[in-house]
């Protein structure tokens, strides 16, 4: 207030405010406080390490006593710890310089791994300069069980002599566990070995505090050298927790068994004539140990005939026995002698065997084919029914036993599958329908084998003629004797040209038969033509005509030939051309008549035509180039109309038909379509008149 100093004094008042700035002065405070189920005191937290993560282990209340931002407090957890801080709420009403948060589990605990955790928490103001202030808490995590025993070893292998005293400690099994108090006490116990179907009924038992395991009884290793079972470890936690391990006993061999042979008496059979250092027999020896007490040194013995040691010896790993000599039945026909067995035991064990040698005739005789004779044969008619026994095979053997018995069998000659042989009798049969193909010499290849070992064999030969009768003996014979020298790997069975002939046979047929056809057009094809060209006259007799029947002849143009009054040409004879074919014979000579001297002329035969028409063809150049008829000549001997005309024809000497301007022939018995038909061959000058109209 001021105030003047006059009369009246006047006075005025003003108001003054004053704001203080706050300092940031005051650091901030942190209070940890126990939360929930947790135990907190003295600054310690016991957690049990099977609690969940994110579970809250305290409270932290963090404040600061300034004001504004000097009061905002961030808080953390300091170090690699499994906590972290989470806001205890988020609201807009709390002040700023007062914090609440919740402490929490950020990672499973694990008592085993660490036991205690030493948590420190650190508050910063946003003051300038920023003040800050810690606070910590010792975490101790609580023991759980959590952790079964556990064996050092899955499987845990023992070696234990046998012939054993009982009650001796077979081996000691040690378990751990990783928990502790309660939960580490482990007691032990025996199982039966779930690989193992045998029960131990009682062999071992273990102390359940030492781990101990003691056998029971006495172990014989040739009953049972191998036990299994299996030691359970429990440990006293709640809930009870367990680890197991398997044991495996294996019973240690003492030399408590001699060696013993498998028979008191071996027998072996051989044969004569063996060759030195062969094996004439084996015998077998074992021995119950194990290892060195099982080595066996094996010897021959000498037995009743002196120097049976010196001719016989052992291999001592296999037992076999050889000889050192040739046997000879006739001036022995048995050895005996023992053998020895001792093991390499401490001490040495030892047994012996006898061993009873035969010895054996050998098959050293082939068998003898007494008949049929390889030189003979037999006569089958086609007709024969199957079955029918064709021959007997007959053979002997001088030896004995299995060495005389016999076996027949058809190796060869029996390509169609006709014939067979009764293994044991020797007895052929016809097994197969006869056909055509089959008609003639069959030769069967028999072989004889023995039962003896190696077997003898001997090869025999039987000869069956397929035919209806035996007409000529000495064919067959001569077919048999050829046989005799032909490889037994070429099969004789029956007609081998039957089928190349049936073959021939056909071809033959259609190949005369198109020469056939050819020739029968060609003579319809000139009898047509010649005939269309005469008039209806027929042949005169006497009457000389000069025309060319093949060659056409020159007409004048001018000249028209004279019509009848029907506007028909003029008759003509019937017979007004005689065609002439002069033809090489086979040697290339010529025929100029039927009685006519060979004369020297090319092969190719002249063709001749006489007063042919104007229509008439070419003909000779026809028969020169292509024409495959046999060679003709026609006589003009002055028939009378309506009468025959004859045409001498001479044939070559081989019953060939030779065409002469061709290199053909075609071997055949018959003739052609306007030859005779015979039934016999040709001679070599036969001559044949063929007739035709």
């Amino acid at each position: 207030m001021a105030r003047d100093r006059g009369q009246p004094p006047k006075t005025d008042k003003a108001t003054v405010v004053l704001n203080i700035r706050d300092e940031n002065d005051n650091v901030p405070t942190i209070d940890i406080r126990k939360i929930g189920r947790i135990p907190l005191r003295d600054g310690v937290a016991s957690v049990a390490e099977d609690v969940l993560v994110d579970t809250p282990v305290a409270l932290v209340q963090v404040s600061d006593r300034d004001q504004g931002e000097n009061g905002v407090v961030t808080c953390t957890v300091v170090g690699d710890v499994p906590f972290q801080l989470k806001p205890a709420s988020e609201g807009e009403g709390e002040p700023q310089n007062k914090r609440k948060y919740f402490l929490h589990t950020s990672a499973p605990l694990d008592y085993e791994a660490v036991r205690d955790y030493h948590v420190v928490i650190v508050a910063v103001d946003s003051g300038s300069p920023s003040l800050s202030s810690n606070n910590s808490l010792l975490v101790r995590v609580g023991d759980t069980n959590d952790n079964p025993p556990v064996f050092g070893q899955a499987v845990l292998e023992v070696s234990f002599p046998e012939n054993n005293v009982p009650g001796e400690r077979v081996a000691t099994v040690v378990a751990t566990d990783a928990d502790s108090g309660k939960n580490a006490e482990i007691a032990y116990s025996l199982e039966p070995s779930p690989l193992s179907a045998e029960a131990l009924g009682g062999l071992f038992s273990i102390d359940p505090d030492s781990g101990d395991v003691l056998v029971q009884a006495v172990l014989d290793r040739e009953q049972r050298d191998t036990y299994e079972f299996q030691v359970t470890a429990r440990d006293k936690g709640v809930p009870v927790l367990q680890g197991s391990t398997t044991v495996v006993v294996r019973v240690a061999d003492r030399n408590d068994n001699e060696p013993r042979f498998m028979q008191d008496v071996f027998t072996f059979y051989v044969k004569e004539n063996l060759q030195p250092n062969s094996p004439v027999g084996m015998v077998t020896v074992m021995d119950a140990d194990k290892g060195r007490n099982a080595e066996l040194s094996l010897s021959i013995q000498a037995g009743e005939q002196d120097g049976a040691a010196g001719i016989f010896s052992i291999e001592n790993d296999t037992g076999t026995i050889y000889s050192t000599m040739s046997f000879d039945r006739e001036q022995q026909t048995s050895y005996t002698f023992r053998v020895k067995a001792v093991d390499g035991g401490e001490p040495p064990h030892s047994s012996t065997a006898t061993v009873s040698l035969f010895v054996m005739d050998e098959n050293d005789n082939a068998p003898t084919v007494t008949f049929p004779s390889n030189s003979s044969y037999t006569v089958l008619p086609p007709s024969s029914n199957l079955r029918t026994v064709v021959a007997t095979v007959v053979a002997t053997d001088t030896d004995a036993g299995l060495n005389a018995d016999l076996n027949y069998s058809i190796v060869g000659g029996n390509p169609f599958r006709l014939f067979e042989i009764d293994p044991a009798s020797g007895v052929v049969s016809l097994v197969g329908k006869l056909e055509p193909k089959h008609y003639g010499l069959h030769r069967l290849v028999v072989q004889v084998n023995d039962s003896g070992q190696p077997p003898q064999a001997t090869t025999a030969l039987l000869h069956v003629f397929v035919n209806e009768s035996l007409s000529n003996a000495t064919v067959v014979e001569s077919q048999v004797a050829r046989s005799l020298h032909t490889p037994l790997a070429q099969d004789i069975a029956g007609d081998p040209s039957y089928e190349l002939s049936k073959q021939r046979l056909s071809i033959v047929i259609g190949v005369v038969a198109g020469i056939m056809t050819v020739i029968l057009l060609i003579l319809v094809v000139v009898m047509a033509r010649y005939c269309r060209s005469k008039g209806k006259h027929g042949y005169e007799a006497g009457k000389k005509d000069h025309e060319d029947f093949f060659t056409p002849q020159q007409h004048d143009k001018a000249k028209k030939p004279k019509k009848d009054k029907k506007g028909k040409k003029g008759k003509q004879p019937l017979y007004s051309s005689i065609v002439t074919v002069e033809a090489s014979k086979p040697n290339g000579q010529r025929y100029d008549s039927v009685n006519e001297k060979l004369s020297d002329s090319p092969s190719m035969g002249r063709y001749r035509s006489v007063n042919g028409g104007p229509g008439s063809p070419d003909l000779a150049r026809h028969y020169k180039s292509s024409s495959p008829l046999p060679t003709v000549q026609l006589h003009p001997q002055s028939p009378t109309a309506g009468k025959k005309h004859q045409a001498v024809q001479e044939l070559p000497p081989a019953n060939t038909f030779v065409g002469a301007g061709d290199n053909i022939s075609i071997g055949s018995d018959h003739c052609s379509e306007y030859s005779c038909q015979a039934s016999g061959k040709y001679s070599k000058q036969s001559l044949s008149t063929d007739t035709f109209y």
